[in-house]
C-alpha cells in the first residue's frame, strides 16, 4: 500500500466521480481506476459502489476513509512541523552547552541572534560535558558549545572565543599581591582540579603537558563554581576563566606569564548528521561574530 494510492482514494471519495478525480490528480482515468482496483485488492474488500463514471463509498469505504483522512492529515501536520522547525526565519535551534557558559556567553549569543531573527526559537540543554556530549551524539542537539579538546574526528568545529585563563588564589595567599605568575611558581601548591565531566579539564591538562608544572592535586570538583568555592575557603589554588559565574569575593585573579593559557570555546556539530537550514544560519552568524571580534582585536 502506497501513500499515492491513499491520496487517490481520498480524492475519488470526495468528488465521487472518476473523470473529475483523474483531472484533479493530473493522471488518466484508466490509471486512476487501476490504482483504486489495486488498493481494493490489497485490502481484500471493495470500497466503492460504482454506477458508470459515478462512484460512491460503500460501508467499507466509509470506515476506511475516516482513518485514512486522519492519517493523511497527521502526515501533513508532521511535514508542516518539520518545515517550521527547520525554516531559517521561524525554526528551532536545538543547542546544548556547558553549565558555566549559561551565565554570560549563551544569553548574549541568543539575545543578539534574536534581535536579528526574532521568530527563531532555541531549545536549550545545559549540563556537564558527558551529558551534553551524549545529547549531541544521540541527535537531540543540532549544535553544542564546548571546549575544543572535546572535539572528535567526526565533528565540525568553529571557534567562538578564546578566553584567557588565570591563576586563582584566595585573598590571603602568599601570591595574592603578584601582578603575574608562571605556572612553574605554583609547583607543589595544593591544586583544586576538575573531574572528567567538566569541559575545561581537557584544556588545562593539555596546557600542563607543555610546562614544568608539578600538579599536587588536593581535590577534584564536579564543576567550576565548586572549584571557585574551594579556593575561596583556602583549600588550594587553580586555573580558571574569568567569567561572571566564578568571580566570588576573596578570590584573586592573576594573569599567567606563560603563553597559550586560554580556553578555546566554540561550536561543535556532527559531520555525519544533517544540519537544518536554521542551524546552518546560526553557525554562519556566530562565525561572522568571531571574525569581527578578531579584526577588532588586531
Amino acid at each position: 500500500m502506497e501513500l499515492t494510492q491513499l491520496e487517490y482514494f481520498m480524492t475519488v471519495a470526495q468528488l465521487e466521480h472518476m473523470t473529475l478525480a483523474s483531472k484533479k490528480l493530473g493522471i488518466t482515468q484508466p490509471a486512476l481506476s487501476h490504482a483504486i482496483a489495486k488498493l481494493e485488492n490489497e485490502i481484500g474488500a471493495p470500497l466503492f459502489e460504482r454506477n458508470g463514471r459515478n462512484i460512491k463509498l460503500n460501508r467499507n469505504g466509509t470506515m476506511f476513509s475516516k482513518w485514512i483522512g486522519r492519517a493523511l492529515q497527521n502526515i501533513e501536520n508532521g511535514l508542516r512541523e518539520i518545515e517550521e522547525w527547520s525554516n531559517p526565519d521561524t525554526g528551532v535551534i536545538s543547542l546544548s552547552y556547558l553549565n558555566i557558559l549559561g551565565v554570560e556567553l549563551i544569553p548574549s549569543l541568543i539575545r543578539s541572534y534574536q534581535l536579528k531573527y526574532p521568530k527563531v526559537r532555541f531549545e536549550l540543554t545545559q549540563g556537564n560535558l558527558g551529558d551534553i556530549d551524549e545529547h549531541l551524539e544521540q541527535g537531540f542537539s543540532d549544535i553544542m558549545i564546548t571546549s575544543r579538546e572535546s572535539t572528535l574526528d567526526n565533528h565540525h568545529w568553529k571557534t567562538i572565543q578564546n578566553v584567557p585563563l588565570y591563576i586563582v588564589v584566595p585573598s590571603q595567599h602568599r601570591y595574592a599581591d603578584c601582578s603575574a605568575l608562571s605556572l612553574a611558581e605554583l609547583s607543589g601548591e595544593p591544586f583544586i582540579g576538575l573531574k572528567n565531566n567538566c569541559g575545561l579539564k581537557a584544556t588545562i591538562i593539555s596546557r600542563f603537558r607543555h610546562t614544568g608544572f608539578y600538579l599536587a592535586s588536593a581535590y577534584e570538583a564536579e564543576d567550576l563554581i565548586t572549584v571557585a568555592g574551594f579556593i575561596k575557603s583556602g583549600l588550594g589554588v587553580s586555573v580558571l576563566p574569568k567569567t561572571l559565574g566564578l568571580m566570588l569575593d576573596e578570590l584573586v585573579w592573576i594573569p599567567i606569564i606563560d603563553e597559550g593559557w586560554y580556553w578555546e570555546i566554540g561550536l561543535k556539530w556532527r559531520e555525519d548528521h544533517n544540519i537544518s537550514p536554521v542551524a546552518k544560519r546560526f553557525i554562519a552568524y556566530v562565525d561572522t561574530l568571531h571574525q569581527e571580534n578578531d579584526r577588532q582585536n588586531l
